[in-house]
């Protein structure tokens, strides 16, 4: 079933390739939509997606990458504004 997450990631998420190692963990998943740095110091995602790829990208973004050191991650369900995304993105807004 196709649904559809927003995640923030907390702690020393900025600066440590969270957002690209986020990007080639989504690839490998085969999710669509987005990553962005907030200027709270936090990581936004929105990951749309098979629910199962879904749930494993939510696992990862408590470890992400090596140098991470993720603190809390908030997840949030979104189907109500499901877009069709045609791939993964790393935003700079």
């Amino acid at each position: 079933m196709k649904t559809r997450v927003k995640v923030r990631v907390t702690g020393r998420v900025q600066g440590v390739w969270f957002r690209s190692s986020t990007k080639q963990k989504a690839d490998e998943l085969g999710l669509k939509g987005w990553v962005r740095n907030m200027d709270d110091g936090s990581v936004e995602a929105v990951f749309q997606g098979e629910e199962d790829k879904i749930n494993d990208m939510i696992k990862w973004c408590h470890v992400g990458p090596s140098l991470a050191k993720v603190k809390k991650v908030y997840v949030e369900k979104d189907d109500e504004a499901m877009e069709d995304y045609s791939d993964f993105t790393i935003r700079y807004d």
